[in-house]
């Protein structure tokens, strides 16, 4: 398996954390369903994705969401439209 990146490492743990299992049980391709993460569940996971990120995902997207992958995916999305801020 290939070396995850901090946004992916970010996520897993995140789910792991919030479905109380071992991140190394999570991979990319794991499903919303795989891993026993309902529609509430979903929901705070958004709202910890977001505050993680700072950054909002846009509730079409969220709705789209089904796996691990397709949340990298909407969140490397997110922060390539978001502007940075500068110091």
């Amino acid at each position: 398996m290939s070396e995850l990146d901090p946004i992916e490492k970010k996520v897993i743990e995140l789910i792991a954390q919030k479905k109380h299992i071992p991140p190394e049980s999570i991979t990319l391709g794991s499903t919303f369903l795989e891993l026993g993460i309902d529609s509430l569940d979903g929901m705070d996971l958004l709202f910890n994705f977001e505050e993680a990120f700072k950054l909002s995902i846009p509730d079409e997207v969220a709705q789209q969401m089904r796996s691990v992958q397709q949340v990298v995916d909407a969140l490397k999305t997110a922060l390539a439209n978001t502007p940075q801020a500068t110091n």
